[in-house]
């Protein structure tokens, strides 16, 4: 067995002297070099500096190790005979490519740093369990864990373990991508997207393009649409054209004229011709309402149904639009000329299956607001009647969108208390 122990932190093996099978000290260890795994991260070389010549490093495969542990770490055969270490494009080491860089814990949803590196034994290899982020790590590197210890048990606060399992890290430089697993990838999608934003508002700038890459498309406009302004600028600038575009397309029509309407107008405009026709006109027209109106803060996908279905056809239009609309609490009945005739409650639409028509189950008298009404005349319509959404009419009388109460969330609430309302969420 090379692992003499179930497990072994890197900062106590760094700098370790490193010993021939005759037991005569042959170098020092520099660090190790890792590859992605069956399960986790696999060290497949030491980098062993030689003993009295500074700046010679030789590379040690792991066949080669005898014994591996924070007292002896042992290898076989003549040293000199070993190749020296030559770095390898796309190489990653534990030392220089993860101590102290920082990672995603995508269980938590934060940014941490790695302090410090756990590893242990599977199925005969050395492999990267858990990363240290906590306190511990930084105080084991010094020297003075157990110093830490001893205060805190006197001041009854003991030092607490902050590892996060290997599973749950996601790294943020492209070349590190291969040693992170899928499951962490996956996870990071399902992150609420207020919580990305925090996230990428941790990040180095130089890091935000990688993340977005892992996140794909339709998750990073969400995590995008949830940036501060400033940021959101600053993040789109730096993105290729086309990518943003991709991007934007991906979001509600709303979102991506929020996001639009805080860049400069060269750069909106730029964005809008590269868009689907029919899409850019959409977005570009509510990016003409002032923001606090009910035309600046609709969205203009909602669900309308003609008055002469029934049911069970209206359930089939639902179905069908479901994924592209957000709000789905209401169907809206509509005339030719679509004017809103009524409004049906998709729990009825359920109730009633069958040849029952929509017209017969909808209610009329609407409440409604115009597309000029002001953020405080839709809230007291919304907080008056009670309503999850409510529709939105322009001069005509015809229906053009529909604000929710999220929308007017946005609008009123600090932005402070917006990221602790998403945080819980």
């Amino acid at each position: 067995m090379k692992i003499a122990m179930n497990e072994i932190f890197v900062s106590s093996v760094l700098g370790k002297t490193v010993i021939n099978g005759h037991g005569n000290e042959v170098g020092r260890l520099r660090d190790l070099v890792i590859v992605p795994g069956e399960r986790f991260p696999e060290v497949t070389h030491l980098v062993v500096e030689v003993l009295r010549k500074k700046g010679d490093t030789r590379s040690v495969p792991w066949q080669r190790v005898v014994l591996f542990n924070r007292f002896v770490i042992s290898v076989s055969g003549w040293f000199p005979n070993v190749p020296q270490y030559r770095p390898q494009v796309g190489e990653i080491l534990l030392r220089r490519d993860i101590l102290d860089r920082q990672i995603v814990d995508v269980n938590g949803a934060k940014v941490v740093r790695v302090n410090d590196v756990k590893l242990g034994s599977f199925r005969e290899r050395l492999c990267v369990f858990f990363v240290d982020v906590g306190l511990r790590g930084i105080l084991r590197r010094m020297g003075l864990e157990r110093m830490g210890e001893s205060i805190g048990a006197a001041l009854k606060h003991p030092l607490p373990h902050y590892h996060i399992s290997w599973q749950y890290v996601q790294l943020l430089e492209h070349n590190l991508f291969p040693l992170t697993l899928t499951v962490a990838r996956e996870q990071l999608k399902e992150i609420h997207p207020a919580d990305l934003a925090q996230i990428i508002s941790e990040i180095p700038a130089g890091h935000v393009q990688a993340m977005l890459d892992v996140l794909g498309t339709e998750t990073a406009g969400e995590a995008i649409h949830e940036l501060e302004p400033e940021l959101r600028n600053r993040v789109i600038n730096q993105m290729e054209s086309g990518q943003a575009c991709t991007i934007l397309e991906e979001m509600k029509p709303d979102q991506a004229a929020d996001v639009l309407g805080n860049l400069p107008n060269w750069k909106a405009q730029e964005l809008l011709g590269l868009m689907e026709v029919a899409e850019a006109n959409q977005i570009q027209e509510l990016m003409e309402h002032e923001e606090d109106t009910a035309g600046g803060l609709m969205n203009s996908e909602f669900l309308s149904l003609p008055q002469g279905l029934s049911c069970d056809a209206a359930l089939q239009v639902v179905r069908r639009r479901a994924d592209q609309v957000d709000d789905i609490h209401y169907c809206y009945v509509l005339s030719e000329t679509e004017e809103l005739l009524g409004v049906v409650g998709l729990k009825s639409l359920l109730v009633h299956q069958g040849d029952t028509l929509v017209s017969e189950l909808m209610t009329t008298g609407v409440k409604s607001v115009q597309i000029r009404s002001t953020a405080h005349e839709v809230l007291e319509v919304v907080a008056k009647y009670n309503l999850v959404s409510v529709p939105v009419l322009d001069e005509e009388g015809k229906m053009v969108g529909v604000v929710t109460v999220d929308d007017l969330i946005e609008q009123f609430l600090p932005y402070s208390l917006k990221r602790r309302r998403h945080r819980s969420a």
